[in-house]
């Protein structure tokens, strides 16, 4: 098959760790490499935000990024980009008019918008799969007046789940969410992100460790990603140290973190390193005792997955997609709650029977349940089925 995927704000050639970059970028960049492993042509459009990069790059064997111009070539948050959604739509529908893909796959709102309506404009249509990634709907109740997204969004997001072809779900959590916005349940199917359980595996090299036992914490630095409540629930474990990376060292997050612990008189055993290179992370993650991560919603999450993969013992929130990964191989709690955290990383850090078979219940389940190819392969039967007008049978893939 062509194959395009539309990943407006979050290109997978970007590095990893900044406010928009993130899980996102990881899986337009790995989803598309594992498709064109399957032997199909993938192109993924992206919008221009380097004016030195190239028109096309090469990411892998028959995979292609080409960027989109549209807007100023700089980075933008990606709030701050339906200006020039308008753009970037006639941009993929010139494109779309000289080399008509067979499927087109969404990322993230905006693009399923730009998708939708570039496709509409051709002679013949090209069916559209949409993944949202998060939900406008869940963002605003979790984060309120503090919710940057345009105010149109949330009522897009309708539009585009009852018009698209086919809306993969992440996670069991998010199908109850798609089915309230409306989504027609015959046209959702349930497809989880994926690891790479080559670079990700319990054997490798580890990367020095702190003196004490280390909680790691890895991940965009924003408040909704609950690392204050990790910093909170420290005060309860004496004899711990919790590593921070991702993000900038001295962007505003890092600041609030770092004068959190200081005020918790915790300076000492909190690290906030910053972003790590990719290639690092495997690595780091080996060398902890335990990761957490416990945000207040979580679309899918794939730090925790990725520890898991390394044989790492995982606390999670109890929200979004830790309800499908986390569950039964490692601890959940509620979200902002510190003490409910450090009662579940006492259990992990004081018991390393427990903590071992945690750590091989993850690996397992990741090694049989998320590696990409698999991941590849359920996406390549959807898109199949879309093709053949079989959505009928989109949800027999759920799980």
């Amino acid at each position: 098959m062509k194959i395009d995927l539309v990943s407006e704000h979050a290109d997978p050639l970007a590095t990893i760790g900044g406010v928009d970059s993130g899980g996102q970028n990881v899986y337009v960049a790995k989803l598309a490499a594992a498709l064109g492993a399957r032997g199909h042509t993938v192109v993924v459009h992206t919008r221009r935000s380097d004016p030195m990069r190239p028109a096309t790059v090469r990411l892998a064997p028959r995979v292609t990024v080409a960027y989109v111009p549209a807007g100023p070539a700089t980075p933008l948050p990606k709030d701050e980009l339906p200006p020039y959604m308008p753009e970037f739509t006639e941009r993929l529908a010139d494109r779309w008019a000289r080399r008509r893909p067979d499927i087109v796959h969404a990322h993230f709102w905006m693009s399923g918008q730009a998708a939708l309506r570039a496709a509409q404009t051709l002679p013949v249509g090209v069916p559209v799969v949409q993944t949202f990634h998060a939900l406008g709907a869940v963002k605003r109740r979790w984060q309120g007046d503090a919710d940057t997204s345009p105010a149109h969004r949330i009522e897009t997001e309708r539009e585009i789940g009852r018009r698209a072809d086919a809306v993969l779900a992440t996670c069991g959590d998010e199908v109850d969410e798609l089915r309230a916005m409306g989504v027609p349940e015959q046209r959702i199917a349930v497809v989880p992100c994926g690891v790479d359980v080559d670079m990700f595996r319990p054997q490798g090299p580890v990367a020095p460790r702190t003196g004490g036992p280390m909680v790691l914490s890895i991940g965009r630095l924003v408040p909704r990603k609950g690392v204050d409540t990790v910093i909170a629930a420290l005060r309860q474990l004496p004899d711990a140290e919790l590593v921070i990376a991702g993000g900038r060292a001295d962007d505003e997050e890092a600041v609030r973190l770092r004068e959190l612990a200081a005020g918790y008189g915790l300076g000492h055993r909190v690290h906030v390193i910053g972003s790590v290179p990719r290639e690092q992370v495997p690595p780091l993650m080996r060398a902890a005792d335990v990761l957490v991560t416990v945000p207040w919603y979580e679309p899918f999450g794939l730090v925790p997955v990725e520890a898991m993969a390394c044989g790492v013992p995982v606390v999670a929130s109890a929200v979004g997609g830790h309800l499908d990964t986390v569950a039964g191989c490692g601890l959940l709690v509620p979200p902002r709650r510190p003490r409910a955290l450090a009662r579940a990383l006492r259990e992990v850090l004081e018991h390393p029977d427990r903590r071992r078979a945690l750590g091989a219940a993850g690996a397992r389940r990741a090694r049989e349940r998320y590696g990409w190819p698999r991941v590849a392969e359920q996406t390549e039967t959807v898109y199949t089925q879309v093709i053949d007008g079989q959505l009928g049978r989109l949800t027999a893939l759920g799980g």
